[in-house]
């Protein structure tokens, strides 16, 4: 399956853009659950144009950029809205390094298990304080009082990108208390 697909006709069915914009909307407001490279981005978009999901106009930027503005066409609303509504079985586990890093743990002396997680422990909390802060802009600029609305939408997966990192940081605060144990 091609999910890129609909994430893309997803981002445009919410407003016209263009490949930098999408590639834009990937690399911050998706990148908590969701990520492409510009390099996956536009031939996406041709195949998409191609199989009649969206189309483009060509805008002038500046003074002589151009860019293609994609639009989203009823064919490609009908699509985004079947896969919406289909049940797709559970993904397999994401890849997590870290994680991965810390079950051969038996490999590493103690003092270095501790750095890294306590490395871990900072980068995770750093990351939980700018989604809160994003948070706190969502919430004073945006109207998520609607379930129609794509504030609300936002809201949802930030709130779960938050939950997930304080799940993660008091994982690795556990298992500092319990690295710190054989010291």
């Amino acid at each position: 399956m091609r999910t890129l697909k609909y994430a893309i006709l997803g981002l445009i069915n919410r407003s016209p853009l263009t490949g930098y914009d999408i590639t834009k909307t990937f690399n911050e407001g998706l990148a908590e659950f969701w990520y492409a490279r510009h390099s996956q981005i536009y031939p996406e978009l041709k195949k998409l144009t191609d199989e009649e999901l969206l189309s483009y106009e060509t805008v002038i930027q500046g003074e002589k950029l151009e860019k293609k503005l994609y639009t989203i066409s009823e064919k490609g609303k009908k699509c985004l809205q079947k896969w919406l509504a289909k049940d797709d079985p559970l993904e397999p586990t994401p890849k997590d390094i870290f994680r991965l890093k810390a079950y051969f743990c038996d490999e590493i002396d103690n003092d270095t298990l501790l750095r890294q997680f306590q490395s871990g422990l900072n980068k995770h909390s750093e990351r939980l304080e700018y989604l809160e802060t994003c948070m706190n802009e969502l919430l004073k600029t945006k109207d998520i009082s609607k379930l129609s609305s794509p504030n609300f939408g936002d809201y949802i997966i930030l709130n779960g990108a938050i939950m997930r990192e304080k799940t993660y940081i008091e994982w690795i605060k556990d298992c500092i208390m319990e690295i710190s144990k054989f010291n």
